[in-house]
């Protein structure tokens, strides 16, 4: 038998979450707003239209992807930050804006953890690790030991400052107790020009570019920067297969809410998220190109950035990694 302060305490919970209940239900009761903090045509902006579209198919409502660019990703991540709390404004975010920006700049407008809510994480991508063809090295074993003889003498091409191909190598690096020097291009395919050459022998780069020009012979694949094989490349070990224990770099991609989000809003929303990730069609357009859909659970993924702000704090520290 209920007492009477065991009554009034079920009959509050029942007031309070009535309500988040009933949004759930009715949302999305007007079209969502994907935001893409990054250009259209980049990785983030693919990733947000196709599980955008598969989810306007599966709730009836417009998935809309508005592009916001600016200031390595702070404009478009700050304006949901500040959105109402009510689902229908979504951030598609990445390692860049949720859990490296906090090393990169002294002053942040927004806080990834504290700003924000989780939905649901969506894919990976892994980089591979290749050389310049004429690099006498077939392996990443070689490679380190051609680095530890050659000290001060080898350089690597990034996409720029901050970007996944600076921090993988950095990374690699650190763990490895190598060294190289970093030149930064405006983007992968000045790089790339480069790499072939020979004048920046080593490049960490995107799978789905990397593993083309690999094939195509322009390049030479040593490793994969994932904890896993690629079905793509069964060939190519890991990076820690090849020697460096816990190593694992990848892109990753996630759906942030504005914090203060209802609970059942957020569940409804993740819910319909890895339905859509369990779809054929957008599990093939992944695997296209070099990705993996997400398999992480809801309640994980705070956890999980909060470890990767602290894992890559420290190789921004080490490496001395600025953006101006």
């Amino acid at each position: 038998m209920l007492t009477p302060f065991r009554t009034a305490a079920f009959a509050a919970a029942i007031v309070l979450t009535a309500p988040q209940a009933l949004h759930a239900q009715t949302f999305p009761s007007r079209p969502v707003t994907l935001v893409v903090p990054s250009a259209a045509g980049g990785g983030t902006d693919t990733i947000a239209r196709l599980i955008g579209d598969q989810l306007s198919k599966q709730l009836g409502q417009g998935f809309v992807v508005e592009n916001r660019t600016g200031a390595g990703m702070l404009v478009g991540t700050t304006a949901v930050a500040k959105a109402a709390p009510d689902g229908h404004t979504l951030l598609v975010g990445l390692n860049g804006n949720m859990t490296v920006n906090p090393s990169l700049f002294a002053k942040l407008p927004y806080d990834p953890v504290a700003d924000f809510v989780p939905v649901a994480m969506l894919a990976t991508y892994p980089f591979l690790a290749v050389v310049n063809n004429e690099l006498p090295v077939k392996s990443i074993k070689e490679l380190i030991a051609y680095l530890k003889a050659n000290t001060g003498k080898v350089d690597y091409a990034s996409a720029g400052n901050g970007t996944g191909q600076h921090l993988a190598p950095e990374l690699f690096k650190m763990m490895t107790g190598t060294q190289m020097s970093h030149v930064a291009y405006r983007g992968a395919q000045p790089a790339y020009l480069d790499v072939i050459s020979g004048r920046v022998p080593v490049f960490f780069d995107n799978m789905s570019t990397a593993m083309n020009l690999a094939k195509e012979g322009k390049v030479r694949a040593l490793a994969i920067t994932s904890k896993k094989r690629s079905p793509l490349m069964p060939e190519l070990p890991t990076i820690e297969e090849a020697g460096v224990p816990g190593y694992e770099y990848h892109t990753w991609f996630g759906l942030w809410a504005p914090k203060g989000t209802p609970q059942a809003v957020v569940e409804k929303l993740n819910a319909e998220v890895t339905k859509a990730l369990a779809d054929p069609g957008v599990q093939q357009k992944i695997a296209a190109g070099a990705g993996v859909p997400a398999d992480m659970r809801l309640k994980e993924m705070e956890p999980f950035m909060k470890a990767e702000i602290v894992k890559w704090a420290e190789v921004v520290k080490r490496a001395g990694i600025k953006v101006e």
